[in-house]
This record gives structure tokens, sequence and C-alpha cells, in this order.
């Protein structure tokens, strides 16, 4: 996913939901070249929401990009990191797009609608860069590019109480749908892919709407749906603090084209044993068979003072790497960060601490996630 703060030269676009969000009084940032919400009142009130029952968000901002042809599968195992031509239609994956020299471009999540028909789902402030490149990667391949971003809504619903909101609202069995799988369906009589994957460390689903017209009958019904539970809308600055809880990396913060996808503890997506060649193969295979430059971990903070990205970590006074991301916890109700540190660095041995404006905050290293969901 990408940062928060990456505003657009141009005037920004607003999503079919826009004027649900005026309603419900959103207070609305420039984001990647949108109008978003960030928060609709206490953002604190919308992560606890997801955590004890639900929340709801709009992330129309997301690109959508239709791969397919006979050769799409193949196309796709040599454009992307992940062996896209092993996934069962109706079945998603978490993968990446890198450059020749293995850094990431994005990551994504691609789902196969068919034999022949997939859909790439990007991050809004990276969606040029993915069309441009899956576009440069296809001569040769008999399959096609479509972009479709401009024509989708794309509604998400979060937390424990999720499929019992949605459960009434749809002809599916949700008990049918598992982790990372995606059905075209419909939701309060309108036709969607439904799909089953998150990023908030919660149980949730998105609804993919197309056309996104459709998208403000959509909201309402799961608002209603939802009253009962204590679903609350929720914004950027919510989801923000819930994937940070959940270890889940944002584009332009864990993630960038200087990143490799082991940097990022993520080499799991690579999949090296595909046939064939694939962009960035060489220089991934270098980085798997070597020690790595840098180290994903996280940080929590003994005092309250917030860790930011940007903040130097230190061991023993030597500064071993720097904070990616950082906000306090409403879960753990302490503050919380990745970092990257020394690939090489033992983190059981030392005092470590994080320079907080010349101050220096302890913390303790940990592995990440900092939060995990009761399955």
């Amino acid at each position: 996913m990408t940062a928060l703060g990456n505003e657009s030269a141009s005037a920004p676009r607003t999503t079919p939901l826009y004027e649900v969000h005026q309603d419900l009084g959103a207070n609305l940032v420039d984001f990647a070249g949108w109008l978003m919400p960030l928060r609709y009142g206490s953002e604190t009130a919308e992560h606890r929401a997801v955590r004890e029952a639900a929340g709801l968000f709009d992330l129309s901002h997301m690109g959508e990009i239709h791969v397919t042809g006979p050769q799409a599968a193949a196309f796709l195992d040599y454009a992307l990191v992940g062996h896209l031509s092993r996934v069962a239609v109706g079945r998603a994956r978490y993968t990446m797009i890198t450059a020749g020299d293995g850094g990431v471009l994005d990551d994504l999540i691609v789902y196969r609608l068919g034999d022949d028909e997939y859909l790439v789902v990007a991050n809004a402030a990276n969606h040029d860069t993915v069309v441009a490149a899956l576009t440069e990667r296809v001569p040769g391949f008999d399959a096609r590019v479509d972009d479709r971003s401009a024509g989708y809504a794309l509604i998400a619903i979060q937390g424990p109480e999720a499929a019992r909101i949605l459960a009434p609202l749809t002809d599916a069995d949700l008990t049918q749908i598992r982790y990372y799988t995606g059905y075209r369906l419909t939701v309060a009589g309108v036709s969607v892919l439904l799909a089953r994957t998150g990023y908030t460390g919660e149980d949730g689903f998105e609804i993919f709407i197309e056309p996104g017209t459709d998208a403000p009958r959509v909201w309402q019904e799961l608002t209603k749906a939802g009253e009962q539970y204590g679903l609350k809308p929720a914004g950027l600055s919510a989801r923000d603090t819930l994937r940070l809880e959940a270890g889940m990396p944002l584009y332009g913060n864990e993630l960038s084209a200087d990143i490799t996808p082991f940097d990022a503890g993520l080499g799991r997506v690579v999949k090296f044993e595909k046939e064939g060649d694939f962009v960035g193969r060489a220089a991934l295979a270098h980085a798997a068979e070597n020690s790595r430059p840098r180290r994903l971990v996280g940080l929590i903070g003994h005092g309250r003072r917030v860790l930011r990205s940007g903040h130097e970590v230190l061991c023993d006074g030597r500064t071993v790497g720097s904070v990616t991301s950082g906000a306090p916890s409403p879960t753990l109700g302490v503050p919380i960060a990745m970092a990257y540190v020394d690939g090489g660095l033992d983190i059981t041995a030392g005092k470590f601490t994080v320079d907080v404006r010349g101050r220096a905050e302890d913390v303790d290293v940990v592995e990440l996630p900092f939060y995990k969901r009761d399955r």
C-alpha cells in the first residue's frame, strides 16, 4: 500500500462515494491524486471499531487492471514475481512487480477470474507505473492489458462482525468463501466481485463494483445492516494504524524501488520454481543467495513519545537503522513502529533506542507483526 500525504499537483479526483463522505462530515484530504476521507470523527474510535466490530472503507482510489487472453497466465508469470499460472480460478495471490534490478515497483493482489482472465489490483500512487510496466512487458504474449480503474468503485468491510453484517445482503454462503478468494456474486442486489482479503489484520471483504455508480447503494445498505453491530465508517488514518499493528508494508515506507522483497522479509512471494524467465529473476536470485543489507523489524516504545518515519534507530549508541512507519497503537496502548536495521544485527543483544528529536527513547526490537487476531 502507499504512504499517506502523497499529494498530486493537479486537482484531486473524487470517488463515487464523495457525496456520502460529505454527508458523513468526513475530513477529506488529497491522497495519491484522490480526495479521500482521512477520518470521520475520532480515528481511534474508527480503529477500535474495526478491531471489535467492523469498519467500512472507501478504497475506490485503487487501480483495477484486467489482463486477458490465451497467454494471460504466461504473461503474468513473466511480468510479476509470483506464479500466477498456478492460481486456481476464484483464488487470489499477494505478489509484487519489480524492476529488472529487483526493486519493488508495487505490491499487488491478483485475482484469477477465469482461465484467461485476471484482475490486478494496484496501489493508487503506483497505478500509472504498474500500467506502464505491464504494457511495456506484454508484447510477444497473446494477452491484453486493460486499465479499467476509472469505472470501478471499491468498498471494504473489515472486522470480526464483517461476515455477520454482510451475510443478509448477499447471495453468497460466506462460510464457503475462503481467505484470498474472489467470486462474481451480488451484494445489495448489485453485481460485484466479492473478495475476502484485507489490509487491517482482521477478517473482512472487498466489494469491487463496476460500474462504480452503484457504490452509494451498497455503502448505504451495509451501513444500515451494520448499525446493530457497531459498524463505523473508517478513514485512511485508521487504516494506517491497523495495518501497522498487523505488520503490513506500506509502499513508500517499507517498500520502494530501492528495496527488494527479500529486504522486506517477503522473499516468499518470489517464485523461482516457475518455468522460464521473469523480470528481475537474476537480481532477485542474487538477493536470495546473499546476506541482506537490511532487515525489517518491529519496535515497541517504553514511553509515550511517538516514533516516526525517518527517526534513527541506535544500538548501544551506534546508528543501526531508521524508522519507516510509526504511530501510537490504539490496541496495544504503546508507541509502535517498523524500521529497517542492519541485516547482520543481533536484535537480541544491546540496548536499543530511537532518536526522537534529539532524545533517546528506549525501545524493544521484536519480530512482526505486533497484532494477530484470534482465528
